[in-house]
């Protein structure tokens, strides 16, 4: 079966502003997100890639369309079921302003408890994107074989979930996986087991060193902004 690419979209607007966008229109990536996005093709331009596929949101869109041109064989076929978590009443907001919510406490404990009101569950959120990749594995493998390889670009929660069912991981410990902005993670599907071969890798340790405030034992819903 074949390698999955996962990207994360690059630094949008929405993390340096410390927003929870979901599918709040009109958020794009910032200076930094637009370099991240630039450097894409140059970090995979040793890997034969088959097809592409991304959320539909403009964050992703963007980090993606400079690969597509680098390769002009290539277009973007837009998958809703990897499109972002939706948060319902909560997208929009600070997050600094959603730490005392009540269910704040459930989102970061007991995810596949979580429901955002007026959006989705985590579970369900989870279980589309799992069912999307499943869909394209047997599609790609179809049409260019066994060994192909394929990119997604996506969103930090649903890599995170992907990640979690690759790993046999049950939903409620996918907070403890992390993914920076225009990370690339990388999934070989076999017929009997998923092997994750590279986790949240951007090439660069900088977010790695210590920080002036230490980093919060809660996970960033959405993902973060990544290294300062």
């Amino acid at each position: 079966m074949p390698t999955l690419i996962l990207v994360r979209h690059g630094r949008s607007t929405a993390n340096t502003e410390g927003v929870l966008a979901g599918w709040t229109p009109g958020v794009a990536l910032d200076e930094r997100g637009g370099e991240q996005a630039a450097a894409l093709p140059a970090r995979l331009a040793a890997l034969p890639i088959s097809e592409v596929v991304t959320s539909p949101l403009q964050r992703c869109q963007e980090t993606i369309r400079p690969l597509l041109e680098a390769r002009p064989g290539l277009t973007a076929h837009t998958e809703e079921r990897i499109g972002e978590c939706h948060y319902g009443d909560w997208s929009g907001r600070k997050l600094a302003d959603l730490t005392d919510e009540p269910l704040m406490e459930v989102v970061q404990a007991h995810p596949s408890a979580a429901a955002f009101p007026g959006g989705e569950s985590m579970r369900a959120m989870a279980t589309r994107a799992a069912e999307a990749v499943r869909e394209w594995n047997a599609r790609v493998e179809r049409d260019h074989g066994a060994d192909a390889v394929y990119v997604m670009c996506s969103h930090g929660d649903i890599i995170k979930s992907l990640v979690a069912d690759a790993l046999g991981l049950h939903l409620d410990l996918f907070q403890r996986i992390s993914v920076e902005p225009c990370s690339i993670t990388a999934i070989r599907y076999t017929r009997l087991r998923p092997f994750l071969v590279r986790l949240g890798d951007t090439g660069d340790f900088a977010s790695l060193a210590p920080r002036a405030e230490p980093p919060a034992g809660d996970a960033t819903v959405g993902g973060g902004a990544g290294a300062p």
